[in-house]
């Protein structure tokens, strides 16, 4: 199943996605409530899917499916070309930073570069988000740890993530977290590490990848992070960027406004943004 947050007639509501069409879900409250409710709510949100009733996806605006996680986790150095093209050796163990809830952004608007920036980059990445989640949870049971899969662009502002060790404050400006353009629940989007993942700067390819070359796949990556804290209904992690990124470039290709954004996974659709300065 598809499930997307979307605005209309000055309401953001949840709905679920049927072809080119957007059913109302008639659930009240946002995304995260309906992942914990999921159980109950699955099989009346099934039927509702099966009849169809909508409205055209073109006629509402989409939103990023979840609006507002609890918590934004991105892991860095997860693919081997990557890792060559940063000039960093393979990380014994994970390497995980956090994204701010208001670098949020839905899959299809702007992405701002701050005043007084000059090196943003683009990083396509799959995105998990948590359904029962939970603590201690092993890689074996990680699976049922997840409600689905969506795009996302860990869009990222290089000068100020190597201006310290922490990475956080250069990968958390306003609008750099764009992701969906919906969920694509986990028994819909079949094996995550089989998918391919492609990033595009103004139709130029310029990240094309597929998750089966993840450093740290997914299932450890839920057991690495659940040994400290517990995965709640709603949580994000961005499970790593594969090569290609600007920063690597010779010479470097930093994005620009104007520049137009393209980031893509199988099976789950594509996010697109266009690069606009602050005003």
């Amino acid at each position: 199943m598809k499930l997307a947050t979307y605005s209309a007639n000055g309401l953001t509501r949840t709905g679920i996605v049927v072809g080119d069409q957007i059913v109302d879900s008639g659930i009240p409250g946002t995304m995260i409530d309906l992942i914990r409710d999921w159980d109950a709510l699955r099989p009346g949100l099934e039927a509702k899917a099966v009849a169809g009733i909508g409205v055209p996806l073109s006629s509402v605006k989409l939103e990023a499916p979840v609006q507002r996680p609890g918590k934004i986790f991105a892991i860095g150095l997860n693919y081997a070309d990557h890792i060559e093209e940063s000039k960093m050796a393979v990380p014994e163990r994970q390497v995980w930073f956090t994204k701010a809830q208001t670098s949020v952004n839905a899959p299809y608007d702007p992405i701002a570069i701050a005043k007084g920036t000059t090196t943003n980059d683009y990083e396509v990445e799959l995105v998990a988000i948590i359904g029962k989640g939970g603590k201690h949870v092993s890689a074996d049971n990680a699976a049922a740890a997840i409600f689905g899969y969506c795009v996302g662009n860990d869009v990222t502002e290089r000068m100020w993530q190597h201006a310290s060790p922490q990475w956080s404050l250069g990968k958390s400006f306003d609008t750099h977290a764009p992701m969906g353009p919906w969920i694509v629940t986990a028994d819909e989007a079949g094996d995550p590490h089989k998918l391919g993942l492609r990033c595009f700067v103004n139709g130029e390819m310029r990240q094309d990848s597929n998750t089966s070359h993840l450093v740290f796949n997914i299932w450890q990556q839920v057991e690495h992070l659940s040994t400290g804290m517990t995965l709640e209904p709603g949580d994000v992690l961005f499970t790593g960027t594969p090569g290609g990124v600007g920063a690597a470039m010779n010479p470097r290709q930093f994005l620009a406004p104007g520049d137009i954004v393209r980031c893509e996974v199988d099976g789950l659709g594509y996010i697109e943004g266009v690069m606009v300065g602050e005003s």
